[in-house]
């Protein structure tokens, strides 16, 4: 028996792209939650819903572990869980109706529940927990075991629903003071053996997930945070060298993933973690996401000796005009001097790519076609221009949003408003870039197709999907 489960939505299951990749990370903020409440005096298990069925493994789970309270606890690091994607709302939905229907009250925390928390609150979930996750965890766990004693009312950080239906919104919780305070996640309640063996079968190595930072200052009005916002705080270097060390140690992954969305902001920090970690002994190879503009400083040499084997970049397009449509606050030659000057140090280039935002048309898709095959990153990733509630993009398109507003999975690549071409144009492209970034320069019949295919559909999808192409101010 356990007095409170813990379980996450976000699943192999039903994810045909993320099983192609197998590159599976423990629900992160699941087990770092579970920490806290563990220190709070709980007792606490995690239903894992990765590797298995999640619907009849929660179900399994619930006659296993009796819980007084169940947590639907999506990973605010992984951004799948930031994609908002429908099958997991609605396994959500499945798993907090299942825990109502045998009288266990239930919490849902992420970025789904915080942008649709109505939907929550009327499919099964008494509370939703918005913003940070540990101390609002810790209060309201507290109220749901004294209930008759305390009044959800002054549990900051929530919304909730009454005996008689009517929602209530509390106030935010203000940020962790000093994240070095949380405890380790509870690493133990994962079963690493099943995440090595898949890392290892499919790739040959076995990598974990850490974080080292919390949201993102910068203010790309297509990027939701509805966590965050736009704050950031990052934890002490040296804390972050001695959770390495002891990783490393424990469960001798190969390599590790920093999931932060923004890794290494400040040149001094940088230095410092460099440092920390070669004192340490720490190094592991480790892979992390920046801004092509921060890798463009002299500090690239400090990540290379902590470890830094391959940098994910949001380049998002090689054309001036998407990126200042964007307000991403990057100029173009930027992205160039970063691939230079990570390569420069042996680290391996992969960019975030994003097609289809309002004013791109197909001189600005031939601009990042262009910089793809000049920088030839190691990797991309893919993906077209998507709405999510609280972005200055969602209000711009709101209005040609129809009744899907989110994908289904994360290989789903619907534009979900009147852009400039068809889905199937952008999947084609999307297609035709991965092709060619694999091929590597080599001369492939299948690329010259695919590209064959992309130009076809640039001509019929364009005619057959006539919108203006909007300059956003």
């Amino acid at each position: 028996m356990a007095d409170i489960l813990i379980t996450h939505c976000n699943h192999l299951h039903f994810d045909r792209k993320q099983v192609r990749k197998m590159q599976p990370y423990p629900p992160l903020q699941a087990i770092l939650a579970a920490a806290v409440l563990r220190h709070a005096g709980f007792e606490v298990a995690l239903f894992d819903s990765t590797f298995q069925d999640p619907e009849a493994g929660f179900a399994r789970a619930l006659a296993q572990h009796r819980p007084k309270f169940v947590f639907l606890c999506e990973d605010n690091f992984n951004f799948l869980s930031k994609m908002c994607l429908t099958r997991n709302r609605q396994l959500a939905f499945f798993m907090a109706g299942l825990a109502r229907e045998a009288g266990i009250p239930v919490a849902a925390a992420g970025s789904d529940a915080s942008d649709h928390l109505v939907d929550y609150l009327r499919n099964g979930c008494g509370y939703v927990v918005m913003g940070e996750v540990e101390e609002t965890i810790v209060d309201l766990a507290r109220h749901v075991f004294t209930r008759g004693t305390s009044r959800p009312d002054r549990v900051a950080g929530i919304a909730w629903c009454d005996a008689d239906s009517r929602i209530h919104v509390n106030r935010r919780r203000d940020r962790i003071a000093v994240l070095d305070s949380l405890p380790r996640p509870a690493w133990d309640l994962v079963a690493m053996e099943d995440y090595r063996a898949a890392w290892r079968t499919a790739h040959g190595y076995f990598s974990l997930n850490m974080v080292s930072s919390r949201g993102c200052p910068y203010r790309c009005n297509w990027c939701a945070k509805p966590i965050y916002g736009s704050t950031y705080q990052a934890r002490s270097p040296r804390a972050i060298a001695e959770e390495l060390a002891w990783l490393k140690q424990v469960y001798r992954p190969d390599r590790i993933w920093f999931a932060d969305d923004i890794f290494a902001l400040s040149n001094q920090w940088t230095l410092e973690f460099a440092g920390a970690v070669e004192a340490l002994d720490a190094s592991l190879p480790f892979k992390m996401q920046s801004r092509c503009d921060l890798m463009t400083r002299p500090t690239v040499a400090a990540l290379a000796r902590a470890g830094c084997a391959e940098v994910w970049m949001g380049a998002e397009s090689g054309s001036q005009k998407v990126l200042d449509a964007m307000d991403k606050g990057l100029r173009a030659t930027q992205i160039y001097s970063a691939c230079e000057n990570l390569r420069a140090h042996n680290i391996r280039v992969c960019l975030f790519l994003q097609f289809g935002y309002p004013g791109e048309g197909w001189e600005e898709i031939q601009e990042t076609i262009r910089l793809v095959r000049k920088t030839q990153p190691d990797d991309i990733g893919v993906s077209v221009a998507y709405p999510l509630p609280g972005t200055r993009f969602y209000q711009l398109v709101e209005s040609q949003l129809g009744p899907k507003q989110n994908w289904e999975d994360s290989d789903d690549l619907t534009m979900m408003f009147q852009g400039a071409y068809t889905s199937e144009f952008y999947r084609a492209l999307r297609d035709a870039l991965h092709l060619e970034v694999n091929a590597a320069g080599v001369p492939n019949r299948a690329v010259d197709e695919a590209w064959q295919r992309v130009e076809a559909l640039e001509k019929t999808s364009a005619a057959a999907n006539p919108t203006l192409l909007w300059t956003c101010c």
